[in-house]
C-alpha cells in the first residue's frame, strides 16, 4: 500500500505525539512471525540505536510503509531485509526510519517482541539465511494449492 508523503508525515507526528503507532500488516514479507491481519505497534527510535534483527518501520521514497529487519548499517544507509525475501530492500536514509516493533497483536493475546520465542525466531532467521528461501517456497506452494482448491470448490458448488 502507498501512502502520499502528507500521510507519511502524519504517521511520523503521531508516533512521536502518542509514544506508539499501531498499523495491521497487510503482506507476509515477515511471515510466519507476522501474518496478514497482525496488529503492530512500533515506538519510536533513533536511528543510532538499532540492533541487527530489530524489526523497523520505515517507508520508501514512493510512500510505501515496510517493517523489515535491521541487517546492518553501511555509510549513512541502512539495510534492511523480510524474514521471507532472498534480497535486501533497497537502504534507507535515517529520515526514512519510523520506529521500532516492540509488539504484534495476534487474535486475541499480544507478542512481546522481547519474548523468548521472538527472540528465538530473530536468532534463527538471522543466523540460518537458507530459511528465507524455505520460507518463500512454502508460501509460493501455498499460494498456489489455495488457487487450485478455490477454482475446484468454485466447479463443485457450481455443479
Amino acid at each position: 500500500m502507498l501512502f502520499d508523503q502528507e500521510t507519511i508525515v502524519f504517521f511520523k507526528v503521531a508516533i512521536e505525539k502518542d509514544g506508539y503507532l499501531e498499523l495491521p500488516a497487510h503482506g507476509n514479507s515477515m511471515f510466519p512471525l507476522i501474518k496478514r491481519g497482525d496488529v503492530c505497534r512500533f515506538n519510536p527510535c533513533s536511528p543510532g540505536s538499532l540492533v541487527k534483527g530489530d524489526i523497523i518501520l520505515f517507508h520508501t521514497d514512493q510512500g510505501q510503509l515496510i517493517a523489515h529487519r535491521f541487517i546492518r548499517k553501511e555509510a549513512h544507509l541502512y539495510i534492511f531485509k523480510g524474514d521471507t525475501n532472498l534480497g535486501y530492500d533497497l537502504p534507507a536514509r535515517p529520515e526514512q526510519i519510523i520506529g521500532k516493533l516492540t509488539s504484534i497483536k495476534k487474535y486475541r493475546f499480544n507478542l512481546s517482541v522481547q519474548s523468548a520465542s521472538v527472540e528465538l525466531w530473530g536468532k534463527l532467521i538471522m543466523t540460518l539465511p537458507a530459511m528465507s528461501g524455505m520460507l518463500r517456497r512454502y508460501l509460493n506452494w501455498k499460494s498456489h494449492y489455495a488457487d487450485i482448491w478455490s477454482t475446484l470448490w468454485r466447479k463443485l458448488n457450481s455443479l
